[in-house]
Order: C-alpha cells, then structure tokens, then sequence
C-alpha cells in the first residue's frame, strides 16, 4: 500500500493542507530517509509540483516539514525564479501558513513555545534550529543519539562509517579528529552517532 501523507501529519491540519495541495496541483511523495535534507519542492520537467517528504519524521516535524515546501510552492506560483529559495517573500509565506497550526490541537504546548520563538524569523532548515529541532525529537518514536549527547573525547561512527573523536565545541559545531588518520573534520551538533 503506497504512504500517504495524510497519515503522517495531525489530524487536525489536514483539512488546510488538503486546501493548499489542490490549490496548487501539487504532488507529494514519501521518500526514504536523506542525510541532507527532510523535504524539497522541485518543478518536474513535465511540469508538475512535486513535493518530497522524508517518511520517517514525526507527526510534528512532518508538518512543518511540508508546509516549509507548500510555501516554496507559493513564492514559485507568485514570483517564478525571480527570488532566491529562503529570501523575505518565503519567510513571510511560510509564517503566514504556519501560524494557522500554532495551537494546541495541533501541536503539543513544548512545541508551540519554541516553535512560535522559531517563526520570529524562520531559518532556510528546521534542522538549523537547534533549539526546536530537538524539541521536535522529544517526539520521535526512535530515540537518537546526536554528537550533542556524547562526552568530549568520546570515540563515535558517523552514519557515514568515519570513527571519530569528539573535540571542542566551535562557533556552532564540534571539532572532531577521524580515529586512524587524525584529519580534522567540522560536525554539526545535531549529527547522529553511534557509542563505541
């Protein structure tokens, strides 16, 4: 039986989401997990409104996932190309889409809170908010370990299979050194790991 997106949302935003697929004749498909991204809207060469979802995210994160895409949608159907993928026009877009889902039918209340904070000025990728992308996780059936979660020093693998050690933290990431051949690689705080 093919997935459908329906059942990987809340209940309650189905209606809306149902409203702005047909507005927009848009495709959705479900996809196996991607290492780089949870979503993409892209205009197929026949034409068509396609929108991918990753089909192991949560109810919640689902959601925002694909109304941040519906709202790529929505620039594409009123501005053509002529405005970069993440700019102003999208941001208000997808805050005006998303505030119709800030309330407590839809949504659990930790969510609401930092998700309301995360629409003041939305970041090109959920998973750029660290804040909200692991209240989000609260919210997965599997629980993961991220770099975050690990000592500094603690040897780890990457999904990639590189052993690694965890280092400092930098600005933003850690800086970690592969175990055999000590070259220096920069890891975002919310990659996933697995203990050694």
């Amino acid at each position: 039986m093919k997935e459908n997106i329906y059942d990987r949302i809340p209940s309650s935003s189905i209606g809306l989401i149902q409203e702005w697929i047909s507005l927009l004749s848009l495709e959705i498909i479900l996809t196996s997990p991607r290492a780089t991204k949870l979503g993409d809207f892209k205009i197929s060469k026949n034409r068509k409104h396609i929108i991918t979802i990753n089909n192991n995210l949560n109810p919640y994160l689902s959601l925002i996932t694909l109304t941040h895409e519906i709202a790529h949608a929505f620039v594409w159907k009123e501005y053509g190309s002529s405005v970069a993928p993440h700019a102003k026009e999208w941001k208000t877009i997808f805050k005006r889409l998303m505030f119709n889902f800030l309330s407590d039918k839809v949504f659990p209340e930790k969510i609401l809170k930092v998700l309301s904070s995360h629409l003041i000025n939305p970041k090109a990728s959920t998973t750029t908010d660290i804040i909200l992308y692991r209240c989000l996780q609260d919210f997965d059936n599997k629980k993961t370990i991220t770099i975050s979660d690990i000592k500094e020093g603690e040897v780890f693998l990457l999904k990639n299979g590189k052993k690694l050690i965890k280092g400092e933290k930098l600005r933003k990431r850690f800086r970690c050194r592969e175990h055999t051949s000590k070259k220096i690689y920069s890891v975002h705080p919310l990659a996933e790991v697995v203990r050694m």
